[in-house]
């Protein structure tokens, strides 16, 4: 999916060189060795990392170099709409990158994935700071990465639009029709002049969410959950209360323009967002003020449920410096490199009370209710296994879905589709060689 700030970036950055040198060639501060005694020679590390987090990674690595300076990492990334497709024909080509970073999932099928298990067993990795994310990592019973960061989902609203209407901000405990109320009752005008009472991408997980929610998973057999969720979507449309389908694609309508231009009262998209909005502040792209509350959810959910998609780093199986390669890993995506994301404005991976208020911050950023986001309690977006994203949300998923909301398929339809074709397209193919979760 989804989700990403599109920043230009391509080409490598090269972040660090044997840190702390002096003029007289020596390494400040205590001297890294062998266990002969011996200095230990610097051992160089190539990494590609998703466009949105070179900068931070930039930043981390100045740290940890201090405790590693026999550890070179040259640092490069591909541009967003490429990344994962490049990245995997470099990988299967033989190339020397030794760590990387993005969605797992991805990469199960290509052979790449080095199992950690090991490694956080000898380095006496805390993983409770992970939380149940760490046990979705695992497939197989195998860890093949560690989450930096991850991406959970959030209502943000436009508290101008309220304040005008007369109309009380909503609440941090809806459920989806009374989210559909209030969309109703926020919206009024017509044609260009328009508020919409809601926006949501034309993404699948905009209304498959709603079954995850419950604890279900897109790879169920029985898929009689995520009708519901469908049918709302489309409900929506015809109450006027949200841009339709169609007209958000012809029109190329995006969640984050769409938002910025002031004529949405509230958006439901990840915790990206945030840090997009900041950055139009700055640039002063915006002049509304704007907060989040927890997603809408079914009856009967707890409040403040939603959906995360972890972030992690990766160790190339044909890498020849698997245990330096570890070694950046351990520190990223713990307790040190966890606080550099989020005093970025990342969601971490790794939380503790430390990162949490980090996270937060001093109250002078919006959205004031960030707090939300480090109170959530997750569900996996979908199982982390070969296939799942590119075969079903981005494939099976959309097309059916996108059947259902112009109207060529009834809701039943499309649902009944999606089972047939996961277990065609998908499960024949993957499920009797993984399984997720511990």
């Amino acid at each position: 999916m989804k989700k990403s700030l599109k920043l230009a970036m391509t080409g490598s950055l090269l972040v660090g060189l044997l840190a702390g040198c002096g003029s007289n060639g020596e390494t400040a501060g205590e001297k890294n060795t062998t266990s002969s005694g011996e200095e230990a020679a610097p051992v160089h590390l190539k990494a590609t990392v998703l466009p949105d987090d070179l900068e931070t990674f930039k930043t981390a690595y100045a740290e940890f170099s201090k405790e590693n300076p026999n550890i070179e990492v040259e640092f490069e990334t591909i541009p967003q709409k490429q990344y994962y497709e490049k990245l995997r024909m470099q990988l299967s080509s033989g190339n020397d990158i030794d760590l990387f970073g993005g969605n797992m999932d991805v990469f199960l099928d290509t052979g790449v994935l080095e199992p950690l298990d090991d490694s956080i067993k000898n380095a006496g990795v805390d993983v409770s700071g992970y939380g149940p994310l760490y046990d979705s990592l695992k497939v197989n019973g195998k860890v093949y990465g560690l989450p930096y960061r991850k991406s959970n989902w959030m209502l943000y609203y436009n508290k101008n639009l309220f304040d005008q209407a007369g109309v009380p901000y909503p609440s941090d405990d809806m459920t989806w029709n009374e989210f559909r109320d209030l969309a109703k009752k926020m919206t009024k005008g017509e044609g260009v002049d328009k508020i919409y009472g809601a926006f949501l991408q034309p993404w699948a997980q905009t209304w498959y969410m709603q079954g995850v929610q419950t604890g279900a998973s897109i790879i169920d057999k029985d898929l009689s959950t995520f009708k519901a969720g469908l049918q709302f979507r489309l409900d929506m449309e015809k109450d006027g209360s949200m841009m339709g389908w169609a007209e958000q694609i012809t029109t190329s309508a995006h969640y984050n323009s769409a938002f910025q231009k002031g004529n949405v009262a509230m958006n439901l998209i990840g915790d990206w967002h945030v840090a997009q909005l900041r950055q139009a502040e700055a640039e002063k792209k915006i002049n509304f003020d704007w907060d989040v509350v927890p997603v809408p959810h079914p009856d009967g959910v707890a409040v403040n449920t939603s959906l995360a998609t972890p972030v992690s780093l990766m160790v190339n199986s044909k890498s020849k410096h698997k245990e330096e390669a570890f070694k950046v890993i351990e520190f990223m995506s713990g307790a040190k490199g966890a606080k550099q994301f989020a005093a970025k404005g990342f969601l971490t991976g790794y939380m503790n009370d430390d990162i949490r208020k980090t996270y937060i911050g001093d109250g002078s950023l919006k959205p004031k209710n960030i707090h939300y986001f480090v109170e959530q309690k997750e569900y996996p977006e979908y199982p982390l296994l070969p296939g799942v994203k590119n075969i079903l949300v981005q494939s099976i998923y959309m097309q059916e879905g996108e059947l259902a909301l112009t109207g060529a398929e009834t809701v039943d339809q499309a649902i009944d589709k999606i089972g047939e074709r996961v277990a065609s397209e998908w499960a024949e193919k993957y499920a009797n060689d993984y399984k997720a979760g511990k």
